[in-house]
């Protein structure tokens, strides 16, 4: 799926007035296939970009066109067709705490199917060798039939990522998909993205707190800050000094953030009962 977005505008629905846009003067053309990374510090507009991206937040300026297509002009039916195409994966995956890992990760498939088969699949899942391959790709083929809350935060991530591989979409918009891993998962999530998208032909935009990353994986960088467009340019254009310039007074975030341990969740607390 291709992009255009010219001279995008975007305000968070509860803003307080007076404060200043999310994004402003957004000018992007991505094409079918490509693969783009989005940096910059926090608050910089990163996350609202998907977001418009994805037909979630409208702009409140500019146009944006998928596949030459305006969604927002579209009839309702033709805007949800159209929102099917894509899939927009959040920092933290919605998966339900009780699911086991199977269900959270054919959800991906779901876009695709009728209600009555959407219905059968969150009791009888169809499609166990596609989902124990997406979740061999992130190495969490053993937990095929965990569940959910007893996975750590970075299973988690990787979980929500296995599921973006089974997902019928053209347009992949992954935010902040390393936050919960240590350097050596991140990296081998990194790569396993990159390919599965590479292999799909799909488009994929990823906002990342790792800028290493970043120039490592992706062979195009967009860089805002203040809700603007800082630069558009090869990865192999971005030179330490554009990173400072894009950093400025955020210098600590350079780095990239320290994950937190990947630790299993706490053991749940015992009931307690009272006899009567």
């Amino acid at each position: 799926m291709k992009l255009a977005l010219d001279g995008i505008a975007a305000r968070h629905p509860a803003a307080r007035p007076g404060a200043p846009p999310a994004l402003e003067g957004i000018e992007l053309q991505v094409a079918a296939g490509e693969q783009l990374a989005v940096i910059g510090p926090s608050g910089a507009g990163k996350t609202s970009l998907l977001q418009v991206m994805a037909c979630a937040m409208p702009p409140a300026g500019g146009t944006l066109q998928l596949d030459g297509a305006s969604p927002w002009a579209l009839p309702r039916a033709d805007l949800q067709r159209l929102r099917g195409r894509l899939v927009l994966a959040p920092q933290v995956p919605p998966l339900p705490p009780r699911q086991r890992v199977v269900t959270s990760v054919l959800a991906g498939r779901l876009p695709a199917l009728s209600l009555a088969a959407s219905l059968r699949a969150l009791f009888h899942p169809d499609d166990l060798p596609g989902a124990h391959a997406a979740l061999a790709r992130f190495d969490l083929a053993d937990k095929l039939f965990e569940r959910v809350d007893r996975l750590s935060g970075g299973e988690r991530q990787r979980v929500g990522l296995a599921r973006l591989l089974l997902a019928p979409a053209s347009l992949w918009l992954v935010d902040e998909p390393l936050s919960a891993l240590d350097p050596t998962r991140a990296a081998q999530a990194m790569a396993t993205l990159v390919q599965a998208a590479g292999e799909r032909g799909a488009t994929l935009v990823a906002t990342l707190h790792q800028v290493d990353m970043a120039l490592a994986h992706f062979p195009r960088i967009v860089g805002l800050r203040g809700g603007a467009l800082a630069f558009d340019l090869p990865a192999a254009e971005v030179t330490p000094e554009r990173l400072r310039r894009l950093y400025a007074q955020h210098e600590d975030e350079l780095t990239g953030p320290v994950p937190a341990p990947d630790l299993p969740p706490p053991p749940a607390a015992p009931a307690v009962v009272h006899c009567r």
